[in-house]
């Protein structure tokens, strides 16, 4: 059973004008083979899929803890992905003749013709998501192995996106990312290790630099992101820190599981677009309709 929260996992700035270039590169940590939707679902499909949970719980719980963080990852590529679409028809050449201008030749159309200057549940390209990017085995260590994999390269394409683009909403989501995905990344490490006796960790980082090279991901490690999984459930997940303890693997600082969810920002409010056909609701009229339902 998932509780979903009206907030995002960060407050996102808001741009000051449209970039549909910017947008069209954020999709790749989207709907990427290395996404986010890739993430959350291989994750969990293992939770649904995993055997034996009551004699190797905490890797349970682990997998299937990430999972539901995932998903709050997918919704701040989309909400990014959505604030860098949100002035399109504001900053077309205001003639009024081709209000949705800035998608003609643009490096993703389908922004534009499709989804109502929404994401996309695919890559940079335009090839949709792939159910056939699901790695679950039913083998805890081939699982944890692909795991490890699967973030190194969402790292990678991370810190490649990072420096695509200067935009300041996209990299203050990518920042963020990077950390939190470099958290995912060394928990499978460390589960892999416990369960291995091969010290995985010393691995890290994959790809070779620092996440505090990133100022936007730097920001995040000073607020000590780096070393905290949180525990996204009231009650539940409570054996994550049988794997998540000791000294995070590039500071020697101390790991940490955090009982609560992160601090967060607003979901943003999108602008309506009539060329969209997102129709302008005068509120007083839902205020009628509801008292029409509630005393009919």
């Amino acid at each position: 059973m998932f509780l979903r929260i009206d907030k995002l996992q960060v407050d996102l700035p808001r741009p000051s004008e449209a970039d549909p270039n910017s947008a069209a590169v954020v999709q790749e940590l989207m709907g990427g083979k290395f996404g986010e939707m890739s993430t959350l679902m291989n994750y969990t499909y293992q939770s649904f899929n995993f055997r034996g949970k009551s004699k190797i719980r905490p890797y349970y719980d682990l997998v299937a803890n990430i999972a539901a963080e995932e998903m709050g990852h997918i919704e701040l590529v989309a909400n990014t992905v959505n604030l860098l679409l949100d002035k399109t028809v504001e900053n077309s050449d205001g003639s009024g003749v081709n209000p949705l201008g800035m998608g003609l030749g643009g490096p993703y159309p389908d922004h534009f013709l499709n989804t109502g200057l929404g994401t996309m549940a695919a890559n940079a390209g335009g090839a949709p998501w792939s159910g056939d990017y699901v790695f679950s085995t039913g083998n805890l260590k081939l699982d944890l192995l692909h795991n490890f994999f699967l973030e190194s390269g969402a790292r990678m394409g991370k810190i490649r996106t990072y420096e695509m683009t200067d935009n300041e909403t996209a990299r203050e989501m990518i920042g963020y990312l990077i950390v939190r995905g470099g958290v995912h990344q060394e928990a499978y490490a460390k589960a892999l290790s416990d369960l291995s006796g091969v010290d995985v960790t010393k691995l890290l980082p994959v790809p070779d630099i620092n996440s505090a090279d990133f100022p936007h991901a730097k920001k995040f490690m000073d607020k000590g992101y780096h070393r905290f999984l949180y525990k996204f459930s009231p009650n539940d997940y409570n054996q994550l820190g049988e794997i998540w303890n000791g000294s995070q693997a590039e500071t020697g600082e101390p790991r940490e599981v955090v009982n609560d969810i992160p601090e967060g920002g607003p979901v943003p409010d999108l602008t309506e677009v009539p060329e969209m056909f997102a129709p302008n609701i005068d509120p007083a009229d839902v205020e009628e309709l509801g008292k029409r339902f509630l005393n009919g």
